[in-house]
């Protein structure tokens, strides 16, 4: 007997929360390795860069930017300083799911590829070592 086709009526677009989720889940897959280099790295979830965050990294449009990492980053030394906050990594919803609704991945696959990213610039890493990160937590 075949499954029931999915319908789209009822479903709404994923939250803040389901992102969030969606982040932490992502997180959990990470190797451990990668997992320990990420301890006191918070993660936080907006629908869109504040407009201050668009002027510093010259954004055309508030969906330009998925994500940003924001502190000091292991490949910068990583010693944090009195009155400093501590390193967040920011995604931001909207532009996430505008570029899901384009693209031909899933919102997870996304989720995972941007918070690597952002905490790969957080850890110095090359391109071809956030590419390995993310196959080893889609495996």
């Amino acid at each position: 007997m075949t499954a029931p086709a999915r319908t789209w009526s009822d479903l709404q677009a994923p939250s803040l929360d389901d992102v969030e989720i969606l982040a932490r889940d992502a997180l959990a897959r990470l190797p451990p390795e990668f997992l320990a280099l990420c301890e006191g790295v918070t993660i936080h979830v907006e629908d869109f860069p504040d407009d201050a965050t668009l002027r510093e990294m010259e954004c055309e449009s508030e969906f330009d930017l998925l994500g940003l990492f924001r502190g000091i980053g292991l490949a910068q030394g990583g010693e944090v300083a009195t009155g400093q906050l501590h390193n967040r990594v920011w995604l931001y919803r909207r532009p996430l799911l505008d570029y899901w609704a384009e693209h031909e991945e899933t919102l997870g696959h996304l989720v995972t590829h941007v918070l690597v990213h952002e905490i790969g610039h957080h850890m110095g890493l090359s391109d071809d070592d956030m590419t390995a990160i993310e196959a080893a937590a889609d495996e």
